[in-house]
């Protein structure tokens, strides 16, 4: 073979070779980007806990709307105990199946200062992992003061520059034994002033007239301003202690505050066994259900609204 032949294959060679190699790095990049992309999806699929806690991002109960201004934003607080621990697992499931559309609903689980050691190891890993909880500085106690420690301390927690104003419309006060349905909550919202309004359940039960007495404790709301007047005005600091939803109401009587208010009722009401006179059976446009003191009584409401109803069917379980 001439000289010339054998440098001419060389080259040619050489130049294949290249190619090759050209082509492996650039299917080496494609499945790196692919793999990249795959672990971002993965960890938006999977992760639940946010990067920067202030934002407030972890709602149980949100269907991950955009913060635009037609958005409703709700904050429900839980007021609880440190060592209800299997409530707040069990109002997490509850909670976090609902995604009320066009609202940003958050639902927090508050109690009082923690205690005992195992609370700050325990309630430490809720908030890592679920970022759900606020610990308010004050000494656990129901009607000596908690409620008022809640909503006078949210103002200085959620406003921020870097947030909406406000940055949530209305503040709810709820209880454990409450079961919540955002949905109709959100709607029954959306006709509503976002200024100056007290909701729920008009005490005593034979009441309609929202501006006679009070909202009852399983569960009042108002807007951000009265949230903010609470914390600025000294009638709440001055009178703290009694049944907790009477001492709100008569708050916002002796500031003159609630000139929009809504009675809920009869689409809050209590658990209908024993019958009372503050109830009557379960029926569709509850927005609310009071006293579920018992897990039999929980299963029975949450079988009458169908909850599982949009369970996915899959091999990996069967439930007739």
């Amino acid at each position: 073979m001439k000289p010339s032949s054998r440098s001419s294959q060389s080259k040619r060679f050489i130049f294949s070779s290249l190619t090759f190699i050209l082509f492996l790095c650039v299917l080496a990049s494609i499945n790196e980007i692919r793999f990249d992309t795959f672990l971002t999806f993965g960890r938006c699929a999977f992760s639940s806990v946010p990067p920067d806690p202030s934002h407030n991002s972890s709602s149980i109960a949100s269907n991950g709307a955009s913060d635009d201004d037609d958005d409703i934003r709700i904050l429900i607080g839980i007021l609880t105990l440190p060592d209800q621990y299997h409530r707040r697992h069990f109002l997490r499931l509850i909670y976090g199946t609902q995604s009320p559309v066009g609202a940003r609903v958050d639902v927090k689980f508050v109690f009082c200062n923690l205690t005992k050691e195992d609370q700050m190891v325990l309630v430490a890993l809720e908030i890592m992992r679920y970022d759900d909880i606020i610990i308010l500085n004050c000494k656990e106690n129901m009607n000596k003061g908690k409620t008022y420690t809640f909503f006078s301390s949210l103002p200085e927690m959620f406003n921020s520059s870097d947030r909406p104003y406000p940055p949530y419309h209305y503040v709810m006060k709820g209880d454990d034994d409450t079961y919540l349905r955002l949905e109709n909550l959100v709607e029954s919202l959306r006709p509503l002033p976002r200024q100056d309004l007290y909701y729920g359940y008009v005490i005593p039960c034979p009441s309609t007239d929202p501006f006679v007495h009070y909202m009852s404790g399983m569960g009042y709301l108002v807007s951000w301003d009265i949230a903010e007047w609470v914390r600025e005005s000294d009638i709440p600091k001055n009178h703290l202690e009694g049944p907790e939803d009477k001492v709100f109401g008569e708050w916002l009587r002796d500031g003159h505050r609630a000139k929009n208010r809504f009675n809920a009722k009869w689409s809050m009401y209590n658990y209908p066994e024993p019958p009372t006179r503050c109830t009557h059976e379960l029926w569709p446009d509850t927005i609310a259900v009071h006293l579920l003191k018992k897990q039999e009584m929980w299963v029975h409401t949450l079988k009458y609204f169908n909850v599982t109803s949009n369970l996915k069917p899959s091999k990996l379980y069967h439930i007739p």
